[in-house]
């Protein structure tokens, strides 16, 4: 079924219609989370959270922007909100196992792999708001370029001019760690 016959289908009182956009947007929604929660179980909850926001925002979605932004829109401020609330949560653990010689190579490529991802994930976090913002939406998750300036309500040169910002401001908080002992090796 068309995406804008669930939505009108869902404004009407339809669960299974708004079942079926939940279907659609909840791994998009999930991970948006958990790029700015970096912890499955809230980014689990703010998903749930967000879907609920949404459904009872359904009468006033006026259908001039697609569902999916409507829906980033919203997911996106109920993000900020938590964070503002609770500050920002990082819980990353590895389970202790004792394992053979092959599985040990293999979790210190996962660490090294982890290692990176929180210098990444920490100096995304360093950045101001708008600029952590622009670069989830667009470089994690593949938002276009329109549909970010729709989400962020910015023009798409904003969008543009940002975007290099945030990514000039993103490589020079990760530089240090590039220029430690083993370069990038090391990370």
């Amino acid at each position: 079924m068309e995406e804008k016959k669930l939505v009108q289908l869902s404004k009407e009182g339809d669960e299974e219609a708004f079942a079926a956009l939940v279907n659609k947007y909840k791994t998009k929604v999930f991970h948006l989370a958990f790029s700015f929660t970096h912890n499955r179980d809230i980014a689990d909850d703010l998903t749930q959270e967000a879907f609920i926001k949404a459904y009872f925002a359904l009468p006033k979605f006026q259908l001039k922007s697609e569902f999916g932004t409507w829906l980033y829109r919203i997911t996106l401020n109920h993000i900020k909100d938590y964070l503002r609330k609770k500050g920002r949560v990082k819980e990353i653990s590895l389970d202790d196992l004792a394992v053979s010689q092959e599985e040990e190579i293999q979790i210190k490529e996962k660490e090294q792999e982890e290692q990176r991802r929180r210098i990444l994930y920490r100096s995304l976090s360093e950045l101001p708001e708008k600029y952590q913002s622009i670069l989830t939406l667009r470089d994690i998750q593949g938002i276009s370029y329109e549909d970010i300036s729709i989400i962020l309500k910015i023009s798409p040169g904003t969008v543009n001019s940002r975007l290099h910002r945030a990514r000039k401001m993103l490589r020079k908080n990760i530089m240090p760690f590039l220029t430690k002992k083993g370069g990038i090796n090391e990370m």
